[in-house]
């Protein structure tokens, strides 16, 4: 069955569309409604209502986005430049609506102890079940709740969000939980690439003809008019805009010229993510996966075979936005589904296919109107994901090498407590041919370490990267046993005093980066003060300690240290070396005022 392909049963694609249908439809006030079914195998379906007003869809201009509330979807961000998705605001205050002044979230905690949860919308009511569903998965995420995750469909859905926003759920490996439907032409899928200040005059009478409370509502009328011709072709220029700016970063750009002009255009941020199903209104099915090449299809799949096709083209760009209905319900049950998952050998004509699959996705891209030069640019997207998994395997083969300069710094730290001279101070005194051997392997591994962030900044690496379990216990390790070699190399040259000090301006990112990994991954605050950053802490507070009298804000420092060395020494976080007699630590603390002294809660700690 067709559903199965998708992924779904068709039970439930069925019925998710019924009820998002429905709440499109409905006449109430309340923002959505639910369903249940009495069979205890089934799931509970929220369907959330649509809205018809300019303000609804765009706040301001030029593409109405604000920044996610991260107090209510901590995970949407990315996690080593802790850089927040950028989203609709217009949609996403719409949803915080529902949350702060309705039972929603009450509902939907009770329903989730007893079935499996879908969320379902249609047009601007799917908008609202993605945000519901980020919702939920954040909650169970960050409350470690062990149940059935929800599914989100949707019909007709607009984008809601940035690359940003489809990277974090690629690594939470939440994605698998989304499935849009589109038709072939609907036009509300690629509104969000479009400028408010592009449409604002055709837009309203657009958003009547998808009014079901509208006089205008699916009118013929509205589709000849030369506001709705406008509107269209204004999308699909915008649409062309953005997905030919996307298609040369990973195709490569030959004309210079162009690629400079687009970069004084501003462009939408919007992205898709999940898996996207695309109808071709011929009882065929499209699925993929991958968001760049989603994007390219979204235009592609618009394009005129002839100037002729116009009117046709508007008429079923506005109509098909109302017949996702009709069109599932109708052709649920027959096999054509293609799946494009293996992109890079994708056929770009009906000659030399090879095999009786390729042909069904052939025909399948032939029913969407992709060209040769559409479907080259679906391969790249393709080449592309492959080649961050071939960067994944390249970072992966220095993970042995990692291992091993680290179990020799270990051996290195061991050597040091013997001699009753602590790694820290060892390493920044340079007295011996060890301690320079060990400068060089410090700095072997900054260099593999500050290759892979750059590749995460360049977006080289797959999304999952950050969250996978072997790097984050690396990263780790690795923090906590080199970082203090290189606060004790940037003191020992006094950067300091031509920088600044080491948390607040020499810390590499490379650190920062995998501090960042885990904490997100083990749901932890963040410290401003990581047990790997004790010695900058330590140096900066000899520095600020030189006089007899010191000011209040030095005196928490302290404390705050204190408090913190407490608990590491307890956890084994710090070696026992830390606390040799001669340590730069213990020389430091001694010279403290008897009275502060005195009650430590670290006193103990100390051999007098």
């Amino acid at each position: 069955m067709a559903a199965e392909k998708i992924g779904l049963r068709e039970e439930i694609i069925g019925k998710a569309c019924t009820v998002a249908i429905k709440a499109h439809k409905s006449s109430s006030n309340k923002p959505y409604i639910c369903e249940k079914s009495k069979s205890s195998s089934s799931e509970v379906i929220f369907g959330f209502t649509g809205t018809w007003d300019f303000g609804d869809w765009f706040t301001h201009k030029p593409f109405g986005t604000t920044k996610i509330n991260l107090n209510l979807f901590p995970s949407l961000k990315t996690i080593g430049s802790n850089e927040a998705a950028t989203v609709n605001q217009a949609f996403l205050q719409r949803f915080e609506a529902i949350l702060a002044k309705t039972s929603f979230k009450n509902e939907v905690e009770k329903a989730a102890t007893e079935k499996p949860i879908v969320f379902a919308g249609h047009s601007a009511g799917a908008a609202t079940a993605i945000f519901a569903t980020l919702w939920f998965l954040d909650s169970q995420n960050q409350r470690h709740i062990n149940q059935i995750p929800p599914r989100c469909i949707t019909f007709g859905s607009p984008l809601v969000g940035d690359n940003i926003l489809s990277h974090a759920l690629k690594r939470e490996h939440w994605s698998q939980y989304f499935t849009h439907f589109i038709m072939r032409y609907d036009i509300v899928p690629r509104i969000s690439l479009t400028p408010l200040s592009a449409i604002e005059r055709e837009f309203q009478p657009v958003l009547h003809y998808y009014n079901p409370k509208s006089p205008f509502f699916a009118s013929d009328s509205v589709g000849r008019t030369t506001e709705a011709s406008m509107f269209i072709l204004t999308v699909i220029r915008n649409a062309s805009l953005v997905t030919s700016r996307v298609a040369r970063k990973f195709m490569g750009c030959t004309n210079l010229l162009l690629e400079n002009a687009t970069n004084f255009i501003e462009l939408s941020p919007y992205r898709p993510f999940g898996t996207y199903v695309f109808c071709t209104g011929n009882g065929k099915f499209v699925t993929i996966k991958n968001p760049d090449a989603i994007f390219q299809i979204l235009y592609y799949c618009l394009q005129l075979g002839s100037e002729s096709e116009w009117d046709e083209v508007v008429q079923r760009s506005l109509k098909e936005h109302v017949i996702y209905e009709h069109e599932l319900l109708e052709n649920l049950e027959m096999p054509s589904v293609a799946d494009l998952e293996h992109l890079v050998d994708l056929p770009l004509s009906a000659e030399n296919m090879g095999n009786s699959e390729n042909f069904a996705i052939c025909s399948a891209l032939d029913d969407l109107g992709l060209s040769a030069r559409a479907r080259l640019c679906l391969r790249a997207a393709g080449q592309l994901e492959k080649q961050k998994a071939r960067n994944q395997i390249k970072i992966n083969s220095n993970k042995n090498k990692i291992r091993d300069v680290l179990n020799m710094l270990e051996r290195y730290r061991e050597l040091c407590e013997v001699r009753k001279v602590g790694y820290y101070d060892a390493f920044k005194m340079q007295n011996h041919t060890e301690d320079f051997n060990n400068n060089i392997r410090r700095l072997e591994l900054a260099g593999i370490w500050d290759e892979i962030i750059e590749m995460l900044k360049r977006n080289e690496l797959p999304d999952e990267f950050e969250g996978q379990k072997e790097w984050i216990e690396i990263g780790t390790r690795y923090r906590r046993l080199v970082e203090p070699l290189d606060i004790a190399n940037y003191y020992r040259h006094l950067k300091n005093e031509d920088t600044g000090s080491y948390m607040g301006k020499g810390r590499p990112s490379r650190y920062r980066y995998v501090q960042q990994w885990r904490e997100h991954v083990e749901k932890m605050e963040a410290e401003t003060v990581p047990d790997s950053c004790f010695w900058a802490e330590v140096e900066e507070l000899c520095i600020s300690t030189r006089n007899i009298e010191f000011p209040e804000d030095i005196k928490k420092r302290i404390l705050h240290l204190e408090r913190n060395v407490s608990i590491w020494a307890q956890n084994e976080l710090l070696g026992k070396d830390v606390f040799l007699n001669e340590s730069t630590f213990v020389q430091w603390w001694k010279k403290l005022p008897i009275q502060h002294r005195s009650v430590s809660c670290i006193r103990d700690l100390f051999h007098e």
